[in-house]
């Protein structure tokens, strides 16, 4: 994937996992909020303006990293900086950032709920 997010967690974080979580809890968490990231950006990606065809929208996927540590979810397209951001002559249609912004508070929901 060209553009994405990537998360990485410190090793204090993964030190009180190991004491306090299974690990295969942190890996469940992982996936689900990768998934859910993935489904939110596919549903943000519905652009007003222009020629669409669906093919950004297509190419968002997931990948999980690190034995299921790492997700990483983000556009395939080569021209998905221009809609995310835009450019002197087009607004952006930002489907990245929001959905990122509302899973990242959920993912750290789930991360507290599993250090208690």
């Amino acid at each position: 994937m060209k553009n994405g997010v990537e998360l990485k967690g410190l090793d204090a974080l993964v030190g009180k996992l190991k004491r306090n979580a299974n690990l295969t809890d942190v890996k469940n968490v992982v996936r689900i909020n990768t998934s859910e990231l993935q489904r939110k950006m596919q549903r943000a990606a519905v652009f007003t303006k222009g020629y669409s065809t669906g093919t950004t929208k297509r190419s968002i996927n997931q990948k999980l990293t690190d034995k299921g540590f790492t997700g990483k979810v983000g556009p395939g397209t080569e021209y998905s900086p221009y809609l995310i951001y835009g450019t002197r002559f087009m607004a952006s249609q930002d489907f990245f950032r929001p959905p990122f912004y509302v899973q990242r508070a959920q993912f750290i929901k789930d991360m507290k709920r599993l250090m208690r």
